[in-house]
């Protein structure tokens, strides 16, 4: 397989100004949005929705996992004012709820203290870089009418972004890229237009509260930023460096430039300038870096095998060049990029289907190809990534980890586990608050929270609270991980995850004289019953995922030689089986059983899942048949798309899997870029990405049991060649 070409074949071309299709260059732990010009000249040309009666937000982000802000609180918060008791089969339990509640997406009536503790800690917007035009020794922000002739084209095999335009009459060059070991950027700047008045301007915001918007540009008395004199670069001879340090209450980190033949000032408040060397006669050529270097981390943060060093002296380092070359600050950083990313498309699974005739295959190959180079550079860190990755703030930065399968299971499949470790190890540093959470309310093990930041802690909410379907999620995706990688270090590593999962899960389950049930209270995958949290029993794919996991959890204690624990056992064999009416699965054992919007979850029972005992593939295949006959497509979510594929692979049925991850649908919109589009206030969705990545790698690989030809999920007709991808459960 050429996988250069197959690469290549879907670099992204823009020749025009598209507000939802910006490129990205990234590592997984920092990454920067652009637009047409290769910098972040034009925010409010890609805009993201507002929410909440606030302004709208822009999708051009400078993001870093390390990038956390809290605002100061008027008082100290607790989640007490929001812990609610419920009614459960055990007795009253507490859970965190909210005084106020959510309506059209929309926070109501909410206390001082569940605002504060649902918007923060928030991501950090860490600084816009753009050009500006200096006229008079004044700069002044550069208009989109003013740039013509526009071309950019994002190479994938390289990770490096090439942009032309015209600005004065004079052509520009810019080449943008990203260090895949350090968050360090490389810019490089060819234009007549450096003599005339084109300059770099970095600007740096507050962190904000807002749900869609990572930059409070209103608030320039609550932050400072210092520039530092320069001094000479250590790294690059003839180069020299500026630190400025940023202050946000307890947030700190530096910005570091590098370059030669220029001059870095403060130009205001909040604003660095970047321009030719005074001096210089016509100068051609700008070629700097700027590295985001967070006050706190002060060490390391693991990646995989390798170690991305976070101290000022790491900065920018870059692989020795050969005898006698010197490479300048942006080609250092556009060089460890250009030797990255061949390595990752050369490694890891493929996936090719351009020689299939139906038309489909072109759209769904460019698909696969650019949801593997976004899910890479947005949710391969050492956190769990939010829904907009480290694109743009969605939540407020906060992840959720029922959502953290789709981010990154995917990995596992196509046997990148390096990038699926970071973010699963992460589980590890909030066990005990976890712990504490399943104490306070009388259950064994940990339980997982919902949506949080890096600390672990809650979020007040009607909603989240409830939910149990991240619960098995890091023993799914510890298997996943052993799978690809089976050996007794991965055993040893992940157990305590593994065990403390289960321990809650058997715990959770109820005996009844029908067997072990689920809830109340609970809200299932399906989000569509939060109204009757308080009574919702038994959710179909939550049965199913409690008992797969739950063996998984069984088979981990036998593989490391321990005795097994009965009570796993015991939940597992004796769990009530799914409500069934009409002949096809329920989503919940109570009235109204389903509703027909929000995500068809009852499908991930088979298709997410392998076939259990609890599950009869006739009634799942008249359940799929159901869904797809009726369902309110507007109202799902990019991720239900592969769903309905995994399902329809399994049940054997691949046109319906091809049907359903093309289908015509307004959330299953693929831009450009390679973005699922949900919304406005929602632009892009990784989930989506990331679990059209696990789905086609288990139509392709197959999974256990499952058929014995090739591509099983694919219809017979299509020609699809791939390989090293690990075949699923």
């Amino acid at each position: 397989m050429d996988r250069k070409a197959l690469a290549q074949r879907h670099n992204v071309h823009q020749s025009r100004l598209d507000p939802r299709s910006p490129v990205t260059v990234g590592n997984g732990e920092f990454a920067f949005t652009m637009d047409l010009t290769g910098l972040q000249t034009m925010p409010e040309a890609y805009p993201v929705g507002a929410r909440d009666d606030l302004p709208p937000g822009t999708l051009l982000g400078t993001q870093a996992q390390w990038g956390w802000h809290s605002t100061p609180p008027a008082q100290p918060f607790d989640l007490a004012g929001s812990t609610v008791l419920y009614d459960s089969p055990r007795g009253p339990v507490p859970y965190v709820d909210m005084v106020g509640d959510i309506v059209n997406d929309r926070e109501t009536d909410t206390s001082l203290a569940e605002t504060w503790l649902r918007a923060n800690p928030h991501r950090l917007d860490l600084g816009r870089i753009g050009f500006r035009w200096l006229e008079h020794g004044t700069a002044r922000s550069i208009l989109e009418a003013e740039i013509t002739d526009t071309e950019q084209t994002l190479d994938l095999w390289s990770g490096v972004v090439t942009s032309r335009f015209t600005l004065a009459g004079h052509p520009v060059k810019v080449t943008t890229a990203c260090h895949p070991d350090r968050d360090e950027l490389g810019f490089r700047v060819e234009s007549p237009a450096l003599g005339a008045g084109l300059i770099v301007g970095i600007s740096f915001p507050y962190g904000s509260q807002a749900w869609h918007d990572a930059a409070d540009w209103n608030n320039p008395v609550a932050h400072t930023t210092s520039l530092g004199q320069p001094t000479p670069s250590d790294r690059h001879k003839g180069s020299t460096q500026w630190s400025a340090q940023r202050e946000l209450d307890d947030s700190r980190y530096q910005v570091v430039v590098t370059g030669h033949d220029l001059d870095v000032e403060q130009t205001g408040t909040h604003d660095l300038r970047i321009a030719p060397r005074r001096g210089q006669a016509n100068p051609l050529v700008l070629d700097f870096s700027v590295a985001f270097v967070s006050a706190g981390d002060g060490g390391c943060i693991q990646r995989g095998d390798s170690i991305r060093g976070q101290v000022a002296t790491a900065v920018g380092s870059a692989p020795e060049p050969g005898p006698g070359v010197e490479l300048s600050p942006a080609r250092s950083v556009a060089a460890a990029s250009e030797a990255y990313w061949p390595e990752f498309w050369s490694s890891g699974g493929a996936i090719e289907l351009h020689s299939t005739d139906d038309p489909r295959a072109k759209e769904l190959e460019r698909r696969i190809v650019l949801s593997q180079y976004l899910t890479a550079v947005n949710c391969s860190g050492s956190l769990p990534p939010q829904e907009t990755g480290l694109v743009c703030n969605s939540w407020r930065g906060r992840f959720h980890l029922e959502m953290h399968w789709w981010h990154a299971a995917h990995f596992a499949h196509w046997n990148r586990t390096e990038l699926l470790l970071p973010s699963l190890r992460w589980y590890s540093t909030v066990l005990e608050a976890s712990r504490q959470t399943a104490n306070t309310q009388g259950f064994d093990g940990v339980r997982w929270p919902k949506q949080v930041g890096p600390d672990g802690r809650e979020s007040p909410s009607p909603i989240g609270t409830f939910l149990i379907w991240q619960q098995p999620h890091p023993i799914h995706l510890a298997e996943l991980v052993y799978r690809a990688n089976p050996s007794r270090e991965v055993l040893e590593e992940f157990s305590e995850i593994v065990f403390e999962s289960a321990a809650f899960m058997a715990d959770f389950a109820h005996p009844t004289s029908r067997g072990f049930e689920l809830g109340p209270p609970l809200i299932p995958a399906q989000e569509s019953y939060g109204s009757i949290r308080a009574k919702v029993t038994n959710p179909t794919f939550e049965l199913a995922y409690w008992q797969w996991a739950l063996r998984k959890a069984a088979a981990w204690r036998e593989r490391l030689g321990l005795e097994p624990v009965e009570a796993w056992t015991d939940v597992a064999d004796a769990l009530v089986k799914p409500r069934v009416v009409n002949g096809v699965y329920a989503a919940i054992d109570v009235e109204p059983f389903t509703i027909r919007t929000d995500h068809p979850s009852m499908l991930c029972a088979l298709g997410v899942l392998p076939l259990t005992d609890l599950i009869d593939a006739d009634i799942m295949r008249a359940t799929l048949s159901d869904v797809l006959t009726d369902w309110d497509w507007g109202s799902t979510w990019g991720w239900d798309y592969p769903v309905m594929a995994m399902t329809a692979a399994r049940l054997e049925d691949p046109e319906a899997a091809v049907d359903a991850l093309l289908l015509d649908a307004g959330k299953n919109t693929v831009l450009p870029n390679g973005h699922n589009r949900q919304t406005d206030s929602l632009p892009l969705y990784l989930p989506g990405n990331g679990g059209l990545l696990a789905a086609v790698a288990l139509m392709a690989a197959g999974w256990d049991n499952g058929p014995a030809r090739h591509a099983p999920g694919f219809p017979a007709d299509w020609t699809v060649a791939w390989e090293g991808l690990v075949r699923a459960p």
